[in-house]
């Protein structure tokens, strides 16, 4: 299957990465937004054509879908893009920055009947499988899911310490993790939530600090605390606090509430929650069905992110 990459910076390369181990799988062509560093990646994987010019990647022979890991304020327009060229695309978390092009994205994959899936990492990572697992056999029964997301980002540079060309914002990006991640877990839509946050950093113009809460009509609870001012290890982790147990996520690891490490051998074919999620995208193309994580499934959570927004802007 011959697909596009779109976007050179840290998370394309995480998808290039997660690529190489899949088979019958061949990235033609990588879209980036900066010419030098778009041709530099291309040249270090091996990729055979780049360019800049969205149309031009997708219009390469043999294109037959996207992964789009560009900066998020223009996943919806290159969304509807490439399914409008006719291509399957994958679109990282969040799939937009606001409800209304998330509704759009919806619309345009109906209209086309194309696969159109969000990169919600979190459903695949083997930590969260061995939960869901539990939950839907009837093992385990959550009752709190308490989430840290904390990074140290006062300027505007990425991960790897080098500048962005967009602002990161920790309701829309950050938020959209858990908010999706407790509808899958508890299978509820939340019927109370809310949201607060602190000052908008001067230069940047988004909060740097915020608190989330929701709950289900079964009474099921989630706490999610976010901030860009914490100095300390980088990174989200779940507490799954259940009838049975509490247990700790940290990316594609699982610990128990004594933070004994649980063995996740056997949960998926492969320790890698990005992997997992490309693999999950190429089948449901290949075998012409709705894939996990497909954006008609992770539209509640955008809804949900837009109720929060609102309760923020309540409390302004």
């Amino acid at each position: 299957m011959k697909i596009v990459v779109v976007g050179q910076g840290a998370f394309g390369r995480k998808h290039l990465d997660a690529l190489k181990n899949i088979e019958d799988v061949e990235v033609v062509s990588l879209a980036g937004g900066s010419p030098d560093s778009t041709e530099q990646v291309a040249k270090q994987y091996g990729i055979p054509h780049w360019t800049t010019n969205l149309d031009e990647a997708l219009a390469q022979p043999g294109v037959e879908a996207a992964i789009i890991a560009s900066p998020t304020q223009i996943h919806a327009k290159q969304a509807i893009q490439t399914m409008r060229a006719g291509k399957h695309v994958e679109i990282e978390i969040p799939i937009a920055d606001n409800l209304a092009d998330a509704e759009e994205i919806d619309r345009v994959q109906r209209e086309t009947g194309l696969v159109a899936m969000a990169g919600h990492t979190r459903r695949f990572n083997p930590s969260h499988q061995w939960i869901h697992n539990r939950i839907k056999s009837g093992d385990l029964e959550l009752q709190h899911l308490v989430v840290q997301t904390f990074f140290f980002r006062r300027k505007n540079i990425n991960l790897e310490g080098k500048p962005r060309s967009w602002t990161d914002h920790l309701l829309w990006h950050h938020a959209c993790h858990t908010v999706d991640l407790f509808h899958y877990q508890t299978g509820e839509a939340p019927s109370n939530v809310f949201a607060l946050q602190g000052p908008k950093h001067p230069e940047l113009g988004i909060a740097m600090d915020m608190s989330i809460g929701m709950t289900t009509p079964s009474g099921k609870v989630c706490t999610l605390a976010l901030s860009f001012n914490n100095e300390g290890p980088q990174g989200t982790f779940f507490r799954y606090i259940c009838d049975k147990g509490t247990y700790i996520a940290r990316y594609d690891d699982l610990f128990d509430g004594n933070d004994k490490q649980i063995d996740l051998t056997g949960v998926a074919v492969s320790m890698n929650g990005i992997e997992l999620q490309d693999r999950e995208f190429i089948s449901a193309i290949k075998e012409k069905r709705e894939p996990n994580a497909s954006v008609a499934q992770v539209l509640p959570a955008m809804r949900t992110l837009d109720r929060l927004e609102k309760s923020l802007n309540k409390w302004e």
